[in-house]
């Protein structure tokens, strides 16, 4: 098929296709595409041509704005080290644990998913996905805490995994250039906080680069700051993340033999389901269903909005509750966190010290040489570590521990 004035055109065979699109120039039919996408998505969507950027940027380019945007997080660095970060359970050895790498991509299904049934742009939903979760630091969220403790030690802000996945992909990446992604990206990387239950979801619309600046200042100061998507794509990814990990860490605490799984709640189990498939299933089926009013609707109307119904949403809540109580608060569950808060504050104070060295001209040690001058201009020596550690995947981290001295954990084999 090809596209015409936003129309889809099937033309009689494939001569008249290969002649069609021969004729064309590629930022011709990406007009074209953007066109159709239009026709396409409801009205509540945003569309790709309406991605906004701090620096404008040479229009040549082929793609569409977000796909563009997917493209380069998956090309990022920061991605790449996804392969070796905590989801949840940390210092085991089995290869059928999620780790960071497989939960973004669930999100991104679960999340193309949703938004291909509400009309909304699966290519927006894509790029949020993928990069909500690289400024996690290693060990996940245990680490985050330990990192925080750190950072306030040292006259930063609290350490907050979403921040610094804004951080990495608009300030570290590229030398400290960043990729100059999208606003809507950006914020819906910002806004992703999936561990915050929210029933409906409604977005802040019409935020700027500033108003973002300025959430985001605000989110440094309290953390519990309610920052809200500027989109419906956003307020989706916001949901598919706890739906892409609320019945997979269940279906990570059974495969190690850490819980049973008749021990679920059984009003949530009935009604849900008792394993990861039926969990996401029920989930994104009721959310479809009970959102299906942002396709006829207008911006600001009753219907701009998603969530589930009452009564999947009070499970969920329960369900949640027993994942907290059950598998994340769990001592029994926990890896040697007290050899891995020794390991984060002894590199804290190890590269803080090289860095003070590196900036006085008294020795060269090496240490993020990649980075820009503007890099370093625009970071004191506090926020070099805060970057250089959270940047780590775990076993890089033990590695560098152990070079300085530290008496570091062991992974630990259970049920493969």
């Amino acid at each position: 098929m090809v596209f015409e004035g936003g129309r889809v055109v099937v033309p009689a065979d494939q001569a008249s296709i290969r002649k069609t699109f021969g004729e064309r120039k590629l930022p011709d039919i990406k007009i074209a595409l953007d066109d159709a996408e239009r026709a396409r998505l409801s009205a509540t969507a945003i569309p790709s041509s309406q991605g906004v950027r701090r620096r404008e940027e040479d229009a040549g380019d082929h793609r569409q704005a977000f796909a563009q945007d997917a493209d380069r997080i998956l090309h990022s660095r920061a991605y790449a080290r996804y392969i070796d970060k905590t989801q949840v359970f940390s210092l085991i050895d089995n290869d059928h644990i999620t780790h960071r790498v497989l939960h973004v991509q669930l999100v991104s299904r679960i999340g193309r998913t949703i938004g291909r049934y509400l009309g909304l742009n699966e290519d927006l939903i894509e790029a949020i996905a993928l990069g909500h979760d690289i400024g996690h630091p290693p060990f996940g969220h245990e680490g985050e805490r330990i990192l925080g403790e750190l950072c306030l030690k040292h006259g930063l802000p609290s350490f907050q995994h979403n921040i610094q996945s804004v951080q990495f992909l608009d300030k570290v990446e590229r030398k400290g250039k960043g990729w100059n992604l999208t606003l809507q990206v950006l914020d819906g990387i910002f806004c992703h906080d999936g561990e915050t239950h929210s029933a409906v979801l409604r977005p802040r619309r019409s935020k700027t680069f500033l108003d973002l600046d300025r959430e985001i200042f605000s989110k440094m100061d309290d953390s519990d700051y309610p920052a809200l998507p500027m989109s419906l794509e956003g307020c989706v990814v916001r949901l598919a993340d706890t739906i892409g990990y609320i019945g997979r860490d269940i279906e990570d605490a059974v495969e190690l033999e850490l819980i049973d799984r008749c021990e679920i709640p059984e009003n949530c189990s009935k009604r849900l389901g008792s394993s990861n498939g039926a969990i996401v299933y029920n989930l994104v089926t009721d959310l479809i269903e009970n959102s299906l009013g942002v396709r006829n609707a207008q911006i600001g109307e009753e219907g701009d909005c998603i969530g589930f119904s009452a009564d999947v949403s009070e499970l969920l809540l329960a369900l949640k509750r027993f994942n907290y109580e059950r598998i994340y608060k769990n001592p029994a569950f926990k890896p040697d966190f007290i050899r891995i808060r020794h390991c984060y504050e002894a590199m804290f104070s190890h590269y803080i010290e090289m860095i003070a060295s590196e900036r006085s001209g008294s020795k060269s040690t090496g240490l993020l040489r990649s980075m820009s001058d503007y890099y370093w201009s625009q970071h004191n020596d506090a926020a070099i570590v805060r970057d250089y550690l959270s940047g780590m995947t775990d076993d890089y981290f033990l590695r560098r521990a152990k070079e300085i001295g530290c008496d570091i954990p062991v992974r630990k084999c259970l049920p493969n």
